[in-house]
């Protein structure tokens, strides 16, 4: 668990961290526990600690600060911070998933890694390395929840061309499903994104297209 070492965390409880880095795909091959519960606890943990420090540092109403949360929240961002502490290289998946480790897998792991150091070594350190990961991204004044679809849609618009977002999967339970999205234009699917949401999961595969439009 060397990668939490740089934020000076040191590991108490070595099958907590091994089940907050398994993915279902693995411990059903495998059998043990997946980090979905750890991932349950982690994002309530990251919310308590994104709020209380907008709350401190912005004066500004709840419906602003709750955008401000949530670009710094949202799977983009998650996923970043998890390629940031090196989370990433760490996860266990089983045979079939190797291929298709995507920035929701990433993503969700930074949560559940987070419900570990909670559980592991209490809310204060919880508390200080989510704010040395994520508050150069706030000083930078970062963008991660760009709006992608706006941007595809005035391309789409230049060429009078259809754009349809399309939903072609719902999994999980109903606390924490995970929704895809295709962005069909003009018949042709030019761009595939998942997320917890089903905005989010447009916005990724708008994102999506246009990075396909761009290369």
């Amino acid at each position: 668990m060397n990668f939490l070492d740089k934020y000076g965390i040191k590991i108490e409880n070595e099958e907590l961290f091994k089940m907050a880095l398994t993915h279902s795909s693995y411990s059903n091959e495998h059998g043990g526990t997946n980090y979905e519960r750890l991932e349950f606890l982690g994002d309530a943990v990251l919310q308590l600690i994104t709020s209380e420090y907008f709350y401190n540092t912005l004066d500004a109403g709840e419906g602003e600060l709750s955008k401000i949360r949530a670009s710094f929240v949202c799977e983009e961002a998650l996923a970043q911070y998890s390629k940031d502490v090196g989370i990433d290289k760490q996860i266990l998946v089983g045979n079939g998933q190797m291929k298709n480790v995507n920035d929701t897998i990433v993503a969700d792991t930074f949560e559940s890694v987070l419900g570990a150091i909670y559980l592991d070594k209490g809310f204060e350190v919880a508390q200080d390395y989510v704010l040395k990961v994520i508050l150069p991204y706030v000083k930078e004044h970062h963008i991660f929840l760009g709006d992608y679809k706006s941007r595809l849609q005035e391309m789409v618009q230049t060429d009078k061309k259809s754009l349809l977002y399309k939903l072609v999967s719902e999994e999980g339970p109903s606390h924490d499903k995970i929704f895809t999205f295709e962005v069909v234009i003009d018949g042709i699917v030019y761009g595939l994104g998942s997320g917890k949401s089903k905005k989010e999961a447009e916005q990724n595969a708008a994102r999506d297209a246009l990075k396909k439009q761009a290369k």
